[in-house]
């Protein structure tokens, strides 16, 4: 259910804007995302925990959280994140 630890670097060197970038948004919600994916698929097969069903919305409010000041700091990059990681808006 966790990230592993290559497929956590394989999204920090993917969505980084620099070489040594770890924590800007785009990273961030790239991280969100794969997490909010993997809950989703555990949610699928078992429907009744509610525990990790608060997670899952926690996080997604989070990833909302960043994407609405990265939208507000920089619209070129956020239009750019939500094309390349596949979000509706």
């Amino acid at each position: 259910m966790s990230i592993t630890a290559e497929r956590r670097t394989a999204l920090i060197s993917e969505h980084a804007t620099g070489p040594a970038d770890t924590g800007s948004p785009e990273v961030q919600v790239a991280l969100l995302t794969e997490r909010i994916t993997n809950l989703t698929e555990h949610l699928k097969s078992h429907a009744k925990d509610f525990h990790s069903r608060r997670g899952l919305l926690m996080l997604v409010g989070r990833r909302r959280r960043l994407l609405d000041y990265l939208k507000a700091k920089n619209a070129r990059r956020y239009e750019a994140l939500i094309g390349k990681l596949n979000l509706r808006r």
